[in-house]
């Protein structure tokens, strides 16, 4: 403090005050707005890099892993070396080999966010990428059912805590707000993944008989070798704001105070097991996993059987085929990533849009089921994996907000995400085969379920607007 002719200058908090007489001036610190956003500038770009940037690197090679098995059965069929053909697998297994993974993924999916915190982010997901790495090069070792049954059992059980756990990893850091474009982001880059892998699934075809092994083999063993790389660097991952040691105290407690008072926290021995009652009386619980599960089978189901579908239309060969699955999800990529910046500009809200998604894979499946056109039906196919593809990351920042407390949002986003799994399990009997080549059936029952869908999705709205309407008035009082 400086005194001069009666005049006092102080500054207190990066406030200052000047005093003179019986005059008070206080003026805010011009600058403290600036330091602030700058602050929150540099930090968020550590933590995206983290968060959005390398787990959409991994997501990209755990949807190959799994889309991969769809292209390997077409691959190299003119050669005799396919896949079916070699396991000695009829329609039914088959089905059951691509069904298999997603009943691993449901059994160990929804308590998986917790294992995560349990032993901390970096390291569980150190386990979990370099254990799906592992599983999907021993599928190539696959001598027949029984043994391809295990090793899809196996690649499942990795593979189904990484998605949930990169959801509940970013609510440790991000606000609501900051989710829908930034999970848009994660996710439209791992719909690119099934357009890799048709061009590795065709670039592979080639490699039939090098080394004495056919192309499915060879198909399996490449598309393992990036996870168990990438498992090594998942343990430089930052756990949580309290504790992650790339940044100073300064930006631990800024990231802090930014969250909400519900939102999880990294604390050790923080365990809201009373968030876990009010989890399960919750009714939005089951009105999203009702959107999930109808999704899921509506809109995911042809996902399963695209390549399959594709090469039915009677288009070219199985090789060419291949390459004609990259369009849907190129196109699904650019579609969610308008989407999702969208929603970041709040020029569209999540539940129209989700509803508006829906409605137009309806409209896609009606034409597919009355039109017999390749070329018509073939843009329709685009149209609806387009959408399908968007539809639960427009809503995940939704389902996130409604959850309270670390046990609950970790289960709460676990159980969600497994409900999508009857997609995997549903999906390769609705699109079987012997429905093919039209899938008159297939399409018939993926309305049924899409417009039981849009109820679902209309009902959790219809909640959740009550609730913040709530939570409002009783702010008021």
């Amino acid at each position: 403090m400086a005194l001069n002719s009666g005049k006092v200058d102080a500054i207190i908090d990066d406030t200052a005050i000047s005093e003179q007489g019986d005059d008070v001036e206080v003026t805010a610190g011009q600058d403290s707005g600036d330091v602030n956003s700058e602050l929150e500038k540099s930090v968020m770009r550590k933590i995206d890099f983290w968060l959005v940037g390398f787990y959409s690197l991994v997501y990209v090679f755990r949807v190959i892993d799994s889309a991969n098995y769809s292209n390997a059965a077409i691959i190299n069929l003119e050669n005799g070396t396919g896949i079916k053909k070699q396991l000695g697998l009829n329609p039914s297994q088959w089905a059951w080999t691509l069904s298999i993974f997603s009943y691993s993924y449901m059994i160990f999916e929804p308590s998986n966010t917790l294992a995560m915190k349990v032993f901390s982010p970096s390291r569980w997901m150190f386990v979990l990428i370099l254990g799906w790495g592992i599983s999907a090069c021993s599928s190539s070792a696959a001598q027949d059912f029984k043994g391809m049954m295990c090793v899809r059992f196996a690649i499942g059980m990795a593979e189904a805590g990484f998605f949930p756990a990169v959801l509940y990893h970013m609510a440790f850091w991000y606000k609501p707000s900051e989710m829908p474009q930034r999970i848009a982001i994660f996710y439209s880059v791992g719909q690119l993944s099934p357009a890799v892998s048709g061009l590795l699934a065709y670039a592979v075809g080639f490699m039939d008989g090098i080394g004495g092994l056919a192309g499915w083999r060879w198909l399996f063993l490449i598309e393992g070798l990036p996870a168990i790389i990438l498992s090594a660097v998942a343990l430089w991952l930052p756990d949580y704001p309290e504790t992650a040691r790339m940044l100073t105290d300064k930006e631990r407690a800024f990231l802090q105070d930014r969250l909400e008072d519900r939102a999880p926290t990294g604390k050790k021995g923080h365990w809201d097991f009373k968030s876990l009652k009010k989890l399960v009386k919750d009714p939005t619980l089951y009105t999203f996993s009702a959107y999930w599960i109808c999704h899921g089978i509506g809109g995911f189901g042809v996902g399963t059987a695209l390549p399959t579908v594709i090469y039915e239309l009677g288009f070219t060969t199985t090789s060419n085929s291949q390459l004609m699955n990259i369009p849907p999800y190129v196109s699904a990529f650019l579609f969610l990533n308008v989407v999702g910046r969208l929603l970041h500009k709040k020029f569209i809200r999540p539940w129209t849009t989700a509803v508006a998604i829906e409605s137009t894979i309806i409209v896609c499946y009606i034409i597919l089921f009355t039109v017999h056109n390749a070329v018509v039906r073939y843009i329709c196919l685009i149209v609806a994996v387009s959408c399908a593809g968007s539809a639960y990351p427009v809503i995940w920042s939704e389902r996130i907000r409604v959850l309270e407390g670390t046990v609950a949002s970790g289960l709460g986003i676990g159980w969600t995400n497994a409900m999508a799994q009857f997609s995997g399990i549903a999906g390769p009997h609705v699109f079987s085969t012997v429905f093919g080549p039209t899938y008159h059936v297939s399409y018939g029952i993926c309305l049924a379920f899409l417009s039981v869908g849009i109820a679902s999705i209309l009902t959790t709205w219809l909640l959740v607007w009550r609730r913040d309407r709530k939570k409002k008035q009783a702010e008021h009082v």
